[in-house]
């Protein structure tokens, strides 16, 4: 082979949404914080997450995950996310994804039966326990970054829709959240085409009617996800519900998206719907599960905020190399709206 470039990379599923993690071949880009190495690959050199991203490495339907070492004396690992269109300062299903890769790999040590570690991602740091036995991460908790609510109980005008009504949820990224029932949707998988279409048009009326921005980073602003929220029921440990999150630009989370999962959880704690400690099961379109929790109360900023927990399994499908030919016609790969709706 003539390859130029070789990127050994890590296949892994976290409840069914694949996060590939790149465990060699890529340096640390510059930044004395996470967040300014995530904002240097955004603004400077995305060339990385569109090599494995964007076709014909990659597909529409996964994120990418970039392990460094950490910026942060108090973090074992670093993390930065990317996404089919952004890069983002938190994802729980990826966290999963990578705490599985570094375990499973040996990238960190692996201790029976949990293993304990720090990951900083550009959010922030993010405590994390793994269940471990026989060699494997069977399950993965960590502590969210701090979640909390920018919008109850707006409206927004939708082209197609009409007046819609509308959460704006912050818990690692922020969430347009609306209710599913009303707009005629169950979450079921025969309704993903659909979902996508109604949650791309809702996420871009509340991007521009309802600003949002981190209290404590206003370089964290904009809403760029929706998430389409199922009926609360009670179960024997808690509540329970359906949801699916729309990623731009054009598809349907797998998992029940552990940062969707936080902000709905900071939304429902507002409106007293669920009590500190009292479990949601968290339910996908393709029927898997997270289990999340509220912990307890603090601030971003003078924000009133939740401390919530995510628990959720990873699954490592495959370990390969990503190579670049230096005579190969797409070095940073190229999309079609057939699939990338965009």
């Amino acid at each position: 082979m003539h390859w130029s470039r070789s990127i050994t990379v890590v296949g892994v599923h976290a409840e069914g949404e694949v996060g590939r993690v790149i465990t060699g071949g890529v340096l640390p880009p510059p930044g004395k914080t996470m967040f300014e190495r995530m904002a240097h690959l955004r603004d400077a050199d995305d060339s990385l997450r569109r090599l494995l991203l964007f076709e014909p490495r990659g597909a529409a339907n996964h994120s990418l995950n970039l392990i460094t070492p950490p910026c942060s004396p108090e973090a074992d690992l670093g993390l930065i996310i990317m996404e089919s269109r952004y890069y983002v300062p938190m994802s729980g299903s990826n966290t999963i994804c990578a705490v599985t890769a570094v375990l499973e790999t040996g990238i960190l040590p692996m201790q029976e039966p949990e293993t304990r570690l720090v990951l900083e991602t550009p959010g922030g740091l993010v405590p994390v326990t793994a269940s471990c036995r026989n060699g494997r991460c069977e399950r993965v908790t960590f502590r969210n970054v701090p979640s909390f609510v920018l919008h109850r109980d707006r409206t927004v005008e939708v082209a197609g829709l009409g007046t819609v009504r509308v959460d704006v949820a912050y818990g690692g990224m922020l969430y347009a959240i609306v209710d599913a029932a009303p707009l005629g949707f169950a979450i079921v998988p025969g309704e993903a085409r659909d979902l996508v279409a109604v949650g791309e048009w809702i996420k871009a009326a509340a991007a521009e009617q309802l600003p949002s921005v981190h209290p404590e980073n206003a370089e964290i602003h904009t809403v760029n996800q929706t998430l389409f929220a199922g009926p609360i029921s009670a179960t024997a440990e808690g509540k329970t519900a359906r949801n699916a999150v729309i990623i731009s630009p054009g598809r349907i989370d797998r998992s029940p998206c552990g940062t969707g999962t936080s902000a709905r959880l900071a939304l429902l704690h507002a409106r007293g719907e669920i009590r500190e400690g009292e479990t949601l099961d968290h339910v996908s379109i393709i029927g898997t599960h997270f289990l999340g929790m509220v912990e307890g109360t603090t601030h971003a900023g003078d924000v009133p905020a939740v401390t919530v927990s995510i628990s959720g399994r990873g699954f490592v499908t495959s370990i390969g190399q990503y190579g670049l030919d230096p005579a190969d016609p797409f070095p940073e790969g190229f999309t079609l709206p057939d699939t990338w709706f965009a």
